[in-house]
């Protein structure tokens, strides 16, 4: 039952977990806030229309389903390396967190005058043997470290809301490019996750291919009938909540937690990251078989946490994921056939559909493009 909901769980806590390292550093800046609401509709939304249509289309994981896809679509196997990428975000995304958590666990400890002798890559490296572990559980750690998170950001809230004071600045590139990073991270873009949460849950069910199959020979039965779906009553809402969770995120981005709730927030994270692990394994294990990938994993996940610098993370973060997210939108605009797609979105309105499709072949890669751009330019200066 719990992996029907990992999908909303997931989108409750990518922004949580990750809008801390792509906020701007005056959280009042309005032109950034209007500039995140543009790319969460013109970029996020597309990209995750993209996912759940070829999660249904593939029947499959990422992994695996881009080689169904790419053979079905008879086109270069170079196409495939989105699920190479994709569980490659999902180790740099806890490498990340996980570095994080190392730093606000000791600084709370610290607080508590109960600070180990150790430096904070140390603990972080503890933390990220102790996520491997807790991988092994999948989606269970997941509804626990939400409630952990919540309860540490509840406990922080009752010493008040950090003050914020809006105003207009001027609008550039970079800024851009923070948006869209941010918008990317709130939907987990480039991950995969939503594609294999989906075919977790739809294994038993009917899906576009069987329709498809369906109607090929007879007409679709009663009770298939019954399960037609639809790929808004899926995306929107996941969309929607990342979207009222971003928000909130950003409002408490600048909040000081207690060492208490520092702590309770820290460890659900841990619990969080876990379950990036085991999809991670369960992507790689596609390939080289469960043990062999589980420490594949383990081994980028300490080396990333332990050797690699926090900003270097999430440059890295935002380089592999934009990549992941324009090999994503351009097969699936460019290199998919239109029959195939409209099938799998099952759009209620063929406007919708033509919308989706300009959406994911221009504005996606060309938004992309810029952000990196812009990127590259806030690196350079």
């Amino acid at each position: 039952m719990m992996i029907r909901y990992a999908s909303y769980f997931m989108a409750a806590l990518l922004p949580l977990l990750l809008f801390r390292w792509f906020a701007p550093a005056s959280i009042g800046e309005i032109d950034f806030w209007l500039l995140w609401l543009l790319a969460m509709v013109l970029v996020s939304l597309p990209v995750v229309y993209a996912e759940i249509a070829l999660a249904y289309r593939s029947v499959d994981e990422p992994l695996a389903g881009m080689q169904k896809l790419t053979r079905e679509a008879d086109t270069s196997p170079l196409w495939r390396s989105f699920g190479w990428l994709a569980a490659l975000v999902s180790i740099i995304i806890a490498a990340l967190v996980i570095s994080g958590a190392g730093v606000g666990i000791l600084s709370a400890l610290n607080e508590l005058n109960s600070a180990p002798a150790v430096p904070s890559f140390a603990i972080a490296g503890g933390l990220m043997v102790i996520a491997v572990l807790l991988s092994l559980l999948g989606v269970t750690p997941l509804p626990i470290g939400l409630g952990l998170m919540v309860i540490g950001l509840l406990v922080g809230l009752l010493g008040g809301l950090p003050q914020i004071s809006f105003a207009m600045t001027a609008i550039s590139l970079s800024e851009w490019a923070r948006a869209v990073a941010l918008a990317l991270v709130s939907v987990g873009a480039g991950t995969g996750l939503y594609w294999f949460s989906q075919h977790l849950v739809t294994k038993q069910t009917v899906t576009a291919v069987e329709g498809e199959r369906y109607n090929a020979t007879s007409r679709l039965p009663a009770s298939a009938k019954s399960r037609t779906y639809r790929a808004s009553k899926l995306v929107l809402p996941i969309w929607i909540l990342q979207l009222v969770v971003g928000v909130i995120a950003l409002l408490i981005s600048g909040l000081t937690l207690t060492p208490i709730s520092q702590l309770l927030y820290w460890v659900g994270v841990v619990f969080v990251a876990s379950y990036l692990l085991h999809y991670s394994v369960q992507q790689l294990s596609h390939k080289f078989g469960l043990l062999v990938s589980l420490i594949i994993t383990f081994i980028l996940a300490i080396i990333l946490v332990i050797a690699i610098p926090t900003n270097w993370l999430v440059g890295l973060l935002v380089v592999i994921s934009t990549i992941a997210v324009l090999l994503l939108s351009v097969f699936a605009g460019w290199k998919m056939k239109i029959s195939h797609l409209r099938k799998s979105l099952n759009f209620g309105n063929e406007a919708f559909y033509n919308l989706w499709r300009i959406a994911i072949r221009l504005i996606v890669p060309l938004a992309l493009i810029l952000a990196l751009i812009g990127w590259v330019m806030q690196w350079l200066a």
